[in-house]
């Protein structure tokens, strides 16, 4: 009963973060471009499709991947072993990435997009190499109670100074290969791992020192794809030459929203979204049985927990695809085609900010913030504060695509803003101010931008499509985290005038 009660809650509080979406989507469908959509039965059952999902992945959470997560942490804490936490948190991170599917579809457009210079396979294990290697780096972070500032701060300024050097044709993909290895699983858990860490270590704050993990992860792909696109430019072979309209097919075939029919088809889709998290699952249970050699608390509410969150991911991803992606690419065409250049950007605005309000991983990360924050920090606020972030940068990701600006000066001066502000910043704002960078670009922020981004240069005269169309998710990262470290700026120099006014 208790269960049901809480799985109705959450159900409520889905239907309401959709809202946002549905709305946007209605007053641009109805009142803009005047037009009822096709197949408004589908799109209304996908929706409702959508917030189920949600609601059973956000329960899953709290039941299998929040308590593993800790609990692993704290047995990891209790046996003293530094080396053996670095190298859990090396598996995590690797096997987190390796698998996912949005990384996948990124190597193979590098490849398309290089001209065959870039090998998939190759980009896919750098990626995940560096993702592993970096959270290995945050653990020994956490454990050494070194403030993150340093590190990002560093390892910006190393970000920026790689993308002089770097080709055009991979500084829009590279920056899309750090947005893609966060994703709506894979946030949890290394945040559960980083909160659980900090939770179990005497002396360390959940807030400032547990998160984080998921920032570095978003940071290093950055460095380590654009070194490699220097290297395969500078030094390698192009095999073949695709043309722009090879790359559209292309970018048709991955994005293809089809939805099972049958049971045999639903059955396969669902073990491929099994597949796509075995690796994280086998790292967990290596670790749990063979290193530390304990059985997992409250082993089946844990496992019933996991299974949530798979179903719960599959009906989300089943109900975008019938839904809410046919309309947002159809929507985003027509006003593309219309040359409504106002309606296109406060499209751009209105859909980041929507999307943004429901991306589950955020509302589980602005949860647990809360919680680790002590009434410093509010949830809700916080997220708006994010879909705020997300919806000004897609906006002037847009407008550097229809201008026909480089994304180099844009990116640069964009994480330029992030440095200073990083130096102003209280200290209990950096990390989850960097991690909130990171968990915007998901399920329902990602397919939906990267459709807006190649729709705009392929439309738009004089766009090159390999070097225009790619980059949106880079915006939508950094954006989120100027607006959150400006909001805690701003509301500690009104509580220091409070403070000092007679």
């Amino acid at each position: 009963m208790k269960f049901l009660r809480q799985f109705l809650d959450t159900l409520l509080h889905a239907a309401r973060n959709l809202l946002p979406i549905v709305l946007v989507v209605g007053v641009f469908q109805f009142l803009v471009l005047q037009q009822t959509p096709d197949g408004l039965g589908s799109i209304a059952i996908g929706l409702l499709i959508v917030v189920v999902g949600v609601a059973l992945f956000l329960q899953g959470l709290e039941m299998g991947i929040f308590p593993i997560g800790k609990n692993l942490s704290d047995e990891f804490a209790a046996k003293g072993s530094l080396p053996w936490l670095m190298i859990f948190g090396f598996c995590m991170g690797f096997g987190a990435v390796i698998a996912e599917p949005a990384l996948i579809a990124v190597a193979e457009q590098a490849e398309l997009i290089s001209q065959g210079r870039v090998d998939p396979l190759v980009l896919r294990f750098l990626v995940a190499a560096s993702v592993g290697l970096v959270v290995a780096v945050g653990v020994l972070r956490i454990i050494l109670g070194l403030p993150l500032h340093w590190l990002m701060i560093g390892g910006y300024l190393v970000v920026v100074l790689v993308t002089f050097f770097a080709p055009e044709e991979i500084v829009g993909l590279a920056y899309d290969s750090g947005g893609v290895t966060t994703n709506i699983v894979t946030v949890p858990l290394i945040a559960a791992l980083g909160l659980g860490l900090a939770a179990s270590i005497r002396g360390r704050n959940p807030l400032t020192d547990g998160f984080g993990l998921v920032a570095l992860a978003v940071m290093v792909p950055m460095i380590t794809v654009q070194l490699y696109g220097i290297v395969v430019f500078g030094l390698g072979e192009a095999e073949a030459s695709a043309t722009t309209a090879e790359i559209l097919k292309h970018m048709e075939a991955q994005a293809e929203t089809t939805v099972p029919t049958s049971a045999s088809s639903l059955l396969a889709d669902l073990g491929s979204m099994v597949r796509d998290v075995l690796p994280m699952i086998a790292v967990i249970l290596i670790f749990q049985f063979i290193v530390i050699r304990k059985r997992i608390p409250r082993l089946p509410v844990v496992i019933v927990g996991f299974v949530l969150v798979i179903v719960g991911l599959y009906a989300f991803v089943v109900g975008l695809k019938l839904g809410l992606f046919p309309i947002g690419e159809s929507m985003a065409e027509q006003l593309i085609a219309h040359d409504r250049l106002a309606f296109l950007y406060l499209f751009a605005f209105a859909i980041g900010f929507a999307t943004t309000m429901a991306e589950p991983a955020l509302i589980a990360i602005g949860k647990k913030a809360e919680e680790a924050a002590r009434g410093r920090i509010h949830g809700p606020a916080i997220r708006l504060l994010v879909a705020v972030g997300v919806a000004i940068g897609i906006t002037i990701g847009v407008h550097r695509i229809i201008a026909g600006d480089s994304i180099h000066y844009y990116i640069i001066g964009g994480y330029s803003l992030v440095i200073l502000l990083t130096f102003l910043a209280p200290r209990y704002i950096i990390a989850l101010a960097y991690d909130l960078g990171g968990v915007t670009t998901s399920e329902v922020t990602v397919p939906l931008i990267t459709a807006l981004g190649i729709g705009l240069a392929t439309h738009t005269e004089g766009r090159n499509i390999m070097i225009d169309g790619f980059g949106l998710i880079a915006f939508a990262s950094i954006f989120p985290i100027v607006t959150v470290m400006l909001y805690a700026i701003v509301m500690e120099q009104i509580l220091k005038r409070r403070g000092s006014s007679p």
